[in-house]
């Protein structure tokens, strides 16, 4: 890793450094700061560039930065001139001299990466089509809160083999969880993604059958079956295909019986009942949503205090 702490994908951290984050989460969540000072990021400046609009990660740092005692400056795609001639290795030098840490929440990860390679202050993947970090740590934390430590559980997700799958793929391998995967065969995670976690030993088991996935898990997941910018032109002509597949991936209260009894069920939000998942399942007691929302706050504290402190 570079001398830069950069929070790019969780396959580009160690389980150590993972551990570190979620410690600090979890102390920060419990008002203990890491060090004696409480207000550690005082003075401190986070640029967050939106590209994709958001109301949890966009809250979350904004309101984590400000309580660790820095602050923000939102920049949106019309905000700057990325996009509009200005090269994003030239916008990563300009902020790297404002700011002591740029988050980028965008479509291409290929432009994280390059972000990542001309910044001199660290780089925070807010999400990209590729993968979701952030959330999944959130999630582990959630997980870990309810049911002790996640290694050698298993956590089933039913659905799109989307970005937050990916960085469920990624969590296994660094936390040591089994991951079963039912997606439709069209909508897989990537090659590249599944090549990785076999290279790195994870326990992850693929399938289309739902029921096969979620018997016997400990945690079920599940995410929107179109993304937050899904009125383009390609995704309006899909949006009946791509329901028609993953309907039968659909969360229920049938499909939740067939997890442990004491198994809790994920979602990252927004949710569309009656689509992913049924409202008897979402507002039901097994349902860690609300939890798994307010830890993107603690969690980001931690990210950011780790990043910058």
């Amino acid at each position: 890793m570079s001398a830069l702490r950069h929070f790019l994908d969780l396959d580009q951290l160690d389980a150590a450094t993972l551990r570190k984050i979620l410690a600090l989460a979890a102390d920060l969540k419990k008002g203990r700061p890491p060090s004696a000072n409480p207000l550690p990021l005082a003075g401190k400046t986070l640029a967050m560039i939106f590209e994709k609009p958001s109301t949890r990660t966009r809250v979350s740092f904004e309101v984590g930065i400000r309580q660790l005692g820095g602050h923000a400056v939102i920049l949106t795609e019309h905000d700057t001139h990325l996009g509009r001639g200005e090269t994003i290795a030239d916008t990563a030098r300009v902020l790297s001299r404002y700011c002591d840490a740029i988050f980028l929440r965008t479509t291409s990860a290929a432009k994280l990466t390059e972000l990542a390679r001309h910044a001199s202050v660290p780089v925070i993947n807010g999400l990209t089509e590729r993968s979701h970090p952030c959330q999944v740590i959130a999630d582990v934390m959630t997980f870990e809160e309810h049911r002790g430590d996640i290694a050698g559980k298993v956590i089933a997700w039913s659905g799109d083999g989307n970005n937050v799958a990916a960085s469920w793929i990624h969590a296994a391998a660094r936390f040591r969880f089994d991951l079963r995967l039912a997606c439709p065969g069209q909508l897989r995670p990537s090659r590249e993604t599944l090549e990785w976690a076999k290279r790195e030993g994870a326990r992850i088991a693929l399938t289309e059958d739902p029921a096969e996935a979620v018997r016997g898990a400990d945690c079920v997941v599940t995410d929107t079956w179109l993304s937050m910018d899904a009125e383009t032109k390609v995704q309006r002509e899909m949006r009946e295909k791509r329901h028609n597949m993953l309907a039968p991936f659909r969360v229920d209260e049938r499909l939740m019986a067939l997890a442990k009894p004491a198994a809790v069920f994920m979602h990252c939000l927004p949710a569309h009942r009656g689509e992913e998942v049924t409202a008897g399942v979402i507002d039901g007691p097994q349902s860690v949503v609300w939890d798994e929302a307010e830890n993107r706050l603690h969690v980001q504290k931690g990210i950011l205090a780790w990043c910058m402190a």
